[in-house]
Parts: structure tokens; sequence; C-alpha cells
């Protein structure tokens, strides 16, 4: 720490103060857990009790105060509508394309626009029709398409309603051709599954409890089938641990029946938490209306099956792990499955596998090294692999609509590039323009250049970082830099791909990813060098990044700020109390700052899996490591930390990082704000862009702030 002792008088110095922080005060209680002989204190447990009304005006009032000194940041409006002025350049999005009976329906959202609508094609160039506009559906509701979920003969299409982020759903069926929605409703739900194939049957997400802020609402969740114009309320429990005690089903587990088209004579019955590895189930399709479905087993975690499923005469292809660290696909029968002899269809190759779609005579495999994809096709008949030439590089996705064509659509985008769609051909190896492809340019952009580096982390390991800045930065440590990281669950979320929000490094801004342990960029193994008891290395990579970036000139540590979302709250949380030092400005959005106490909160059984329990003495010594809200303490000088919480999120409850400024609050001496910023508008995240945009305005207006940047200083 003393090595940058010297380097704080210098940033009080650049940052003006608007005043003192007058805090409200937050009380302490005698709260304590002991586990296996150890006692964890926790005096602001009291904050964990949201319906509390002392609770509520501790929040209302946090929020208040960031709220008003947010606002003093002048270019804090100015910057969300930059990006909204952006966004109108941007050319419609497409999400959820879907094709049925000869109709593709897909949910589209306008440049400039908050929130997409639903429409449809009769064939793949025909008029587009607007089928749905959410926006009209309740008076004064910004109400967003969670999800929809077209009928097998084309003619209803079940929606997923979802308002103020709270991503339960409530279900309406909408008729195609009369364009109206039939009578019946049920919420919340986490939406439709699937149909049967005469379109007369809808299998659905349910639960026993309503209130979405209860602590059961994710336990004993349930398939349901609905049959068309019938109340809800009748439905029959399809898939549970109810209806089905002898498969062992637990109560934070979510279970999912469905049937693939492709293989119409079968339903599928997938079990899960967040762990990766599948479990799931499959019976005779013609069950599905009888009194009771008799299911065989598929596959079981230790088979060691992630990343997808596909069927095809008999056979069941999936992607795995076992021998195979970045992932290998493999094959076996359907009828007598055996992965422990399953047969290896494409090999482990350098690059890890993605992701698998199926059409009518290929398997398409994405495989990327966490910056490049590309894309394998594999035929069915044969068993020939080849890799297709793509026309661009950067990310790649990859979506088939339609399975009985081997007609696809691929999305290709990077750093600065906006994304292109393109038709693709799988018989004829050919692309063209996407029928919903629009080019588009943004101005300055091309003065942006990328990096991809890779930086030596605490034990050797070499951490892959992601550097965009303008051309020409001065490698003196005197820019602003925002550091980004996550490293949770095997996802990589920041594949390269284009955002407006990049646009801030046009202000002399560098913005940098770490893709650290915990990710999928190198595999299996760099997912699980960074999961429950190995976690640690998440926080350490990010720190070795930040050292990277200050060593190399891109920054000082008066100039860098530190953030991560969701998961990544345990990587900042940490981050921060462990190197204070290190950083000048920190943002937890969202983020699980207070791991020992996760699994007691709505979402936090579905996610022991990945970080452990309490229960057990090892996970939870794991827990502990993580947990940023236990590692504060007195008397330390911490950077400037904004705090962010979603009053309607399902995923991370509000306390979580309301916990982590508390703590911060009472605990810091270094004079610099410990803000906690409450949306109401909003859960873990929304389709919102008006929402969105000024949420990240305000969270990168207080990183630029605080970490000096000359067009971000309140007025005096």
């Amino acid at each position: 720490m003393k090595r940058f002792a010297g380097l704080a008088l210098p940033l009080l110095m650049a940052v003006p103060c608007l005043a003192q922080w007058q805090y409200p005060p937050t009380r302490t209680v005698d709260a304590a857990d002991a586990y296996f002989g150890k006692t964890y204190k926790d005096p602001y447990r009291w904050l964990e009790n949201l319906k509390d009304k002392e609770v509520e005006a501790w929040f209302k009032a946090q929020a208040e105060l960031t709220d008003g000194l947010l606002a003093k940041i002048p270019a804090r409006d100015a910057l969300a509508k930059e990006w909204m002025e952006l966004d109108k350049l941007k050319p419609a999005s497409y999400s959820s394309i879907t094709y049925e009976n000869g109709r593709v329906f897909y949910k589209k959202t306008l440049g400039g626009e908050n929130v997409g609508k639903l429409f449809f094609r009769q064939g793949w160039n025909g008029t587009e029709k607007l089928l749905f506009d959410a926006s009209t559906y309740k008076p004064g509701v910004t109400t967003t398409i969670e999800s929809l979920l077209p009928s097998v003969d084309g003619h209803y299409v079940a929606l997923g309603f979802s308002a103020n982020g709270a991503e339960f759903s409530e279900i309406r069926i909408l008729d195609v051709d009369r364009g109206a929605l039939l009578p019946e409703s049920i919420y919340p739900s986490y939406g439709p599954y699937g149909w049967t194939l005469d379109s007369k049957f809808l299998f659905y997400d349910a639960g026993k409890v309503t209130d979405i802020k209860s602590l059961d609402i994710e336990q004993n969740r349930k398939t349901r089938l609905h049959k068309l114009g019938t109340d809800f309320a009748a439905d029959r429990d399809l898939f549970s641990n109810e209806s089905n005690p002898e498969l062992g089903i637990t109560p934070k587990e979510f279970p999912s029946a469905f049937i693939d088209e492709s293989y119409p004579d079968t339903i599928f019955g997938a079990v899960g938490t967040v762990q990766n590895e599948m479990r799931v189930f499959y019976a005779p399709a013609s069950e599905v209306k009888s009194p009771k479905i008799k299911w065989k087993v598929l596959c079981i975690p230790s088979d060691n099956l992630v990343r997808g499923m596909a069927f095809h005469k008999g056979f069941v292809y999936a992607v795995t792990h076992a021998n195979a660290p970045r992932y290998k696909v493999v094959r076996t029968s359907l009828k007598h499955p055996d992965w422990a002899h399953a047969e290896t269809v494409l090999p482990e190759a350098k690059d890890s596998i993605q992701s698998i779609t199926k059409t009518k005579d290929f398997l398409f495999v994405v495989y990327s090294n966490g910056i490049l994809g590309r894309i394998v096709k594999h035929e069915f008949a044969t068993g020939k692999a080849t890799e297709v030439k793509l026309p661009g590089s950067g990310t790649v996705f990859v979506v088939c609509p339609d399975w009985r064509t081997n007609r696809c659509i691929v999305y290709i985008t990077s750093w600065t590039s906006p994304t292109t769609l393109y038709d693709f051909d799988g018989d004829q190896n050919t692309f063209a323009k996407s029928v919903f492809n629009t080019d588009v340019s943004y101005p300055g952009f091309d003065t942006l250049v990328t990096e991809e580096v890779e930086v030596p982390g605490h034990d050797g390991a070499l951490i892959p970082l992601s550097i965009i800045h303008k051309k020409g930065i001065p490698l003196d440590g005197s820019s602003s830099c925002i550091l980004e990281g996550y490293g949770a669950y095997g996802l990589n979320p920041y594949v390269p791909h284009f955002d407006v929000k990049h646009s801030i490094a046009l202000r002399g801004v560098v913005l940098a990813y770490a893709h650290t342990r915990g990710g999928s960029e190198k595999g299996e193994a760099w997912y699980k060098a960074g999961y429950k008891t190995t976690k640690p290395n998440t926080w350490k990579d990010f720190i070795s990044c930040a050292e990277f970036l200050i060593k190399k000139g891109y920054t000082s540590p008066e100039h860098l700020a530190g953030t991560g979302t969701s998961a990544g709250g345990i990587l900042i949380s940490r981050a921060v109390t462990s190197r204070p030092d290190l950083f000048g400005a920190a943002v937890c959005n969202v983020g699980c700052a207070n791991a020992m106490r996760m699994e007691f909160s709505p979402n936090g059984p579905v996610n022991a899996p990945e970080f452990g329990t309490v229960k057990d003495p090892v996970e939870c010594e794991a827990l502990y490591e993580m947990d940023g809200v236990q590692h504060v303490q007195q008397g330390v000088k911490y950077p400037a930390v904004l705090c962010v919480g979603g009053w309607n999120d399902p995923r991370v409850a509000p306390w979580e990082p309301g916990k982590f400024a508390a703590a911060l609050q009472n605990a810091s001496t270094s004079g610099k704000p410990v803000l906690m910023k409450v949306n109401y508008d909003n859960g873990h995240f929304t389709e919102e862009k008006i929402v969105t945009f000024k949420n990240f305005a305000g969270q990168f207006a207080f990183l630029l702030w605080q970490t000096g940047h000359k067009e971000f200083q309140p007025v005096k």
C-alpha cells in the first residue's frame, strides 16, 4: 500500500469536494452467525428486511443523497443524451427470430426507440406487419416483451410481459390472425417453454407463491400445461418435484419441459440450477396428455454435458468437457444413452466451443478464443466437418430459426464495428447481407483503437485484457480508465461487441475489460479456476490487470476506476477491500457484495452450486473470502464507491450493495464519497433504453468525477 501513498494528494487536489458527505445515519445491530467454530458478525443485517418501513426510509434517504450529488455533475445528462442520439443512428435490432408454418416472428427495436415491438412476415421476404405494441398494453406503464414463443401452426404467440425490470412475466396469448389477446393470463411466471405439436397446449413456468419479493419465489417451480381458451388456474402440473417425487427434484431446481419440433415424438424435461452441467429426462410425447409421464434419464450432471444439445435420427448430440477442457462434441443413442462411451463427433480444439445449432442436414458449432469466433459445419449424413469461411472477423453468433432448411442468420461484431447480420446458406456456404441488416457508421468511432493483451497474473497465469482508447492518447498515467470485470458461471459477457456507450473513449477515457478466471475465455479449466474455493483468482486477476494498466501508463491509481456488475460484485467488492490503494473509484452495480448471505435471498439457493453454501465447512470459508461486506475494515482509506441496487431486482437483492455501502460509509477515512444509488424503475436490468442510459451515465459520471476527468467535475 505504501507504494501508492504519495499519489493520494494530487487526487484530492484534482477532485473538488461538493461538501462534507452527510450520509443518512445507519444503526448497527448485534447480529452474527456461527459456522463451524467461527463467528461472523453482521451489524447491518437489519437492512435485509426490505418490507420494513425503517429500511425503506434508509434506502430512500440514500437514494435522495446520491441522486442529488450525481445531478450536480454537468456532463452526466449530456452523456445520456449523447448515447440516445447515437442510438438513433443505430439500425433496427432484431431478437427472438423464429419461423413457424411459413411465418417469421421477431421482436424489433428501432434506433432511438425505448422498447421493442412484435412483428411478423409471411415468408422471409414478405411484408413486415406489426403484431403487438407492448407500450399500449397498460396505460402509464412501460411494458416490455420479455419473451415470445409462436405456436407450431403460427396462429398464436405466447408472450411474457414485464415492467420496471422485474423479469417475472405475465403470460398472455396473442391470436395472430385476429391481432387480439386471448382473455386468459397468469402472473408471475418466467415465461413459456414450448407448445404441443397441435398448437393447442402451452408449456410454461409457474410457482406456488405470487409475491416476487418472497424468499420462496424461486422455490418449487413447476412446468404446467395450459389448454388454450381455458383458465390458467385449472392447468395441470406436468413436471415438478411435487408431481414427480421419484425424480428427486429439489426445491431449488428449475424444471422445464418441452417438445423439440425437429424431434416430435419425444418430450424432454430438464432440471437445473446455475450449474452448467445438464440433468435431462425424456419420455414419449404421446404421454403428455396421460395422467403420469414415465420419465427416463437422458443425462445427469456427472456426464459433464454443457452448452447445448441437439437431436437427429436416433442420436443426441452434446458438448462435453469430459477429458476436454476446451470442450468437444459427442453423440450417443437416444434410446440407450451411454455418455461414458459416447462417440466423438468433433474433437477438442485450441479454442473453446461456445454453442451448437441444428438445421435439417447440419450441426453448426461456434468456437471462440475469447476474441475471434469461427464456425464449423458438421454434416449429419457423412460425419464430415468443414470450417465455414466467414465474411468478417470478430465475435460470431449463429441462429437457425427454421430447422426444416439449412438457412441461418450469422451475427458478426467487434468492439468498434456495429453488428452485421448475414443470411447464410448452409448448402452453398454463401453469405448475403440479411433482410434484417442495415449498415451504419458512427461519427468518431474510426478514431478508436483496440488492443488485446495478456497480463501475467499473481501465479503466472496469463490474463486476457481488452483495451479500447482513442488514437494517440498519452501513456503517462494521466488518463481516466474504467476497468470492468465479471468472472463467473463459465460465461464471457465481454466478448468483443459494439456498444454506443464506448463513445466515452472519444473523451480520452481508456476502457478495459479483464477476462478473469471464472469466465469461459480459456475453457472449462479457466472457469473452474475462479469457482468456489478458487474464487480469489477472479479478483486477483482483476488486480493484476489494474497493475498492468498502471505500469504501462494507460492510467494511474488516482485515475483508475473499477466496476463489476451482478456476480461481478464479488470481483469489485473484494478488489477494493484487498487493494484500496489501487483505485480512485469503483462501482458495485447490482452486485453480489455479501456472499455469505446470498443463499438467504430469493435467488440464493439456485446459485449455491456456483458459489457454495455456508452449510459446508470448506464452502463456508470460501464464501467468507468472497464477501466484500465481511472484509470492510475500520480506519482504511477506501476509494470513492457507488453502490447500485435495483428495487425490483429478482437476482441480487438490493440489500447486498446496500450493506456494502453502509459498511464503507461507517469505515472509510479517505474522505471520498460512498453512495448508494437505488433504481426504483429498474430490476437487475431492463430493456428500457432511457432508463438504462440514464443509469449508466450516472455510473460513468461518478467514476470520471472521482478520477479527475475535467468534463465531469461538479460546479463548486
